[in-house]
């Protein structure tokens, strides 16, 4: 026998903890949905086996009680509805349920008039998360919103409460995206862990101001480690990070991270000050600062700056750096602006250098302006123009400082077709130099103007035929191409180095034509380079394999001091890209030396990659000859899940000339669907400088860390990739090659 009372009631807006914790297994977690009957907002609709109504003003169900109303509904054994809808008091076993939380009961009261849900005893549950707990007292209320006492909550499923909260109170007020907790006892099984006086926790996805999990670690150098960040949500555009680092060798350290965004502009700076350190004697301040800045002034203006400073040569071994390697030698700082047009493009910056250890000093660029601009003369010929102004400075009473003034007409005929391609160019390039000469450099000359002439005749063809393969249809395509270069010589021994190395021997630096970075050194050419790629190209148009080789034929010997040449002849460079199939990846470089016919220097690396989570990386480097020193280096790094929960990664790296490890590193990760943990431990070079500031090789670090993660009260995801984890120490993971 079915009953229905229709009558006006105030909806009641609900809220709750929208706390998500993604998983890969299944929990046994019951989720629920809940559909919104359609039906008219002013209306109750109640089913019962039996039902006694008195008037209008009192009603009472018992048997299968179901009372619905559009965004909720209240399934109990009896209930009482009295004036005409605006109290409803349940008892027994009770049922609630709305889009938001089920809640189980012993009773349950409704008064429309004060706009109050209140009940007893809940067990409660989040919709289709794996939020839930228990609570004494639940009621939610339009205007303070959801209040429970004493409270527990955990994302755990039920019977295996691994980790929990207790509070006497947990409140969530209305249209806030926060909770707040009071007298609140973190639990791992039974036993508990901490206490927090109060602490709010997001129940949204918008950043809020708050503590976030704190992370623990020990190493030689720092002791453990015990570091707590705080995060405040300053404004939607702006917001900072506080940490707190206590290392039981060196002392407490703050760090400090701000950030800002506006329409055109984003910034950031990270700040880090250890006042003392313990570990040294010195009782000197230790640093580290970087603000970076990238921003639009007008449509075609933009601006860029990237500065940072550091207070000893050992900081980064030290206590460890996000934003630079242990390897690192320079910290590059720049400041400047650019502007890009159709046809021109000029930069003006000012760069700088924080140069650690005893390395030699580098110039800085006080500023350097280079303006760029092209143009069709015809339709069959193309006019350039490549210009450069800098000023160069140097700490170093011993080094010359210079101004720079650098100008390179260029006239080019283009001709391309499908079958290939042909380029002829001629440029001059003038450059003046006004020098501030150091006594020792006899050589140098005050003021210098050298101007070189080049002539450039390139030419390449494209052949293509359709393969057919196990995987599908391919595009075969060789493409052999060859160069003509001749450049006039100018004695330069009486200019400075300012900006110029060596460039390697690259496939990609071959018909470069230059042998050197920056202007100081321009070496006269009379050669050939012929050189070879071919491609194989899926039916998505997307490279699978790419394979170059190619060498330089001199046809004259180089008159520049600097270039140093025992053959006709450059090494021969080869280079391979090849994805073998959806998971397999090989990248391999050599140069191969024309007067010995051995092998200058390689890098092999291969990659088979399953999954974000599954991956395994052979890598192998060797160089000749760097710096008198032979380098001969293989390295293995690898993902891969142990079973459902546990996760294991790894890296090992070994320096075969020297016979020692160079690197070791394993992380083992158990993950849960409410919890995780994971540990890190680490051995490698600390490559520390000495007070000579030259780098020790014999000197290593060992470290461990060790971090826990409450699925549920973070945004951290169960699905967030293990391979972060290979990406720390001195040979960080990174991805042997991209294909187009």
């Amino acid at each position: 026998m079915k009953h229905h009372i229709y009558s006006p009631i105030f909806l009641i807006s609900t809220l709750f903890i929208s706390a998500h914790a993604n998983s890969a297994q299944t929990c046994q977690v019951d989720v629920y949905q809940f559909e919104t009957k359609l039906m008219p907002q002013d209306q109750i609709h109640v089913n019962s086996d039996a039902t006694q109504i008195i008037s209008d003003q009192l009603a009472t169900f018992v048997g299968n009680v179901e009372i619905a109303t559009p965004d909720r509904l209240i399934q109990t054994d009896s209930a009482i509805i009295e004036n005409n809808g605006q109290f409803i008091r349940a008892e027994g076993k009770v049922d609630y349920i709305d889009p938001v939380i089920k809640v189980q009961s012993s009773g349950l009261e409704l008064n429309a008039e004060l706009k109050l849900l209140q009940m007893e005893s809940t067990e409660y549950q989040l919709s289709s998360v794996n939020g839930r707990g228990n609570s004494e007292v639940l009621s939610i209320s339009q205007e303070r919103g959801v209040l429970l006492e004493d409270v527990s909550f955990t994302t755990c499923p039920k019977g295996g409460e691994d980790w929990k909260i207790n509070a006497s109170e947990i409140s969530i007020a209305k249209d806030k995206p926060f909770g707040e907790a009071k007298h609140t006892v973190f639990y791992i099984g039974n036993i508990p862990i901490f206490y927090l006086p109060y602490f709010a926790f997001p129940i949204t996805t918008e950043r809020q101001t708050g503590l976030l999990f704190p992370e623990f670690s020990s190493s030689s150098s720092t002791g453990a480690e015990y570091e707590q960040p705080f995060y405040w949500n300053i404004a939607p555009n702006l917001d900072t990070t506080i940490s707190l680092r206590y290392m039981t060798n060196r002392g407490l350290q703050l760090k400090n991270e701000w950030r800002y965004l506006t329409e055109n502009h984003a910034g950031e700076l990270q700040l880090e000050y250890l006042p003392n350190d313990l570990d040294r004697n010195d009782d000197e301040e230790r640093y580290f600062y970087r603000y970076t800045h990238q921003g639009s002034l007008s449509k075609n203006w933009s601006i860029l700056a990237d500065i940072n400073g550091i207070s000893d040569d050992n900081y980064i071994v030290d206590l460890g750096n996000d934003y630079f390697n242990q390897a690192d030698t320079h910290l590059n700082k720049k400041l400047g602006v650019f502007f890009y047009d159709e046809n021109l493009n000029f930069s003006m910056f000012v760069k700088d250098f924080t140069t650690l250890g005893s390395f030699n000093t580098n110039y800085r660029a006080m500023p350097e302006a280079k303006l760029s601009y092209t143009s069709a003369l015809t339709d069959w010929m193309n006019f350039t123009l490549d210009s450069e102004v800098a000023y160069f400075d140097n700490e170093s009473n011993l080094l010359p400082d210079a101004a720079r003034a650098h100008i390179a007409p260029s006239i080019n005929i283009p001709y391309q077709r499908a079958w290939g391609e042909l380029m002829a160019e001629a440029t001059v390039m003038h450059t003046f130099y006004n020098q501030d000469i150091a006594d020792n450099e006899s050589q140098l000359e005050e003021t210098v103007n050298r101007t070189i002439g080049q002539a450039r005749l390139f030419g390449s063809l494209f052949f293509e035929r359709p393969e057919s393969g196990p995987a599908g249809k391919y595009m075969l395509t060789f493409e052999p191409k060859a160069q003509y270069l001749f450049t006039s010589f100018e004695d330069q021994s009486n200019i400075g180095l300012y900006d110029t190395t060596e460039l390697l021997t690259t496939f990609s630096n071959l018909f470069r034509g230059q042998e050197f970075t920056g202007l100081d050194r321009i070496n006269d050419n009379n050669q050939f380079t012929f050189g070879a790629t071919s491609r194989l190209i899926d039916e998505s148009n997307r490279e699978v394999f790419v394979a170059s080789i190619g060498q330089i034929v001199y046809l004259e010997d180089s008159r520049l001091q600097d270039s140093f040449r025992t053959t006709n002849r450059s090494a021969v460079a080869a280079e391979i890209d090849w994805q073998i199939n959806q998971n397999w990846f090989l990248h391999t470089d050599v140069q191969v030396s024309a007067t010995t016919d051995k092998v200058d220097r390689s890098s092999f690396s291969t990659e088979y990659l399953l999954d974000e989570n599954k991956l395994i990386q052979l890598n192998h480097r060797y160089i000749r000859d760097l710096s008198d020193e032979k380098i001969n280096q293989i390295g293995v790094s690898a993902s891969w899940p142990l079973s459902e929960n546990w996760h294991w990664v790894g890296r090992y790296y070994r320096d075969v000339e020297l016979e020692r490890t160079s690197e070791s590193f394993i992380g083992l990760e158990y993950e849960s669907c409410c919890w995780a943990v994971r540990l890190t431990m680490q051995r490698r070079l600390a490559t520390r400088f000495n007070n000579q500031g030259i780098r020790d090789l014999n000197e290593f670090d060992s470290s461990i860390a060790l971090q826990f993660v409450f699925r549920g009260l973070s945004n951290n995801k169960r699905n967030r990739s293990k391979i972060d984890m290979l990406q720390q120490g001195l040979f960080g993971y990174r991805q042997p090659f991209l294909l187009n």
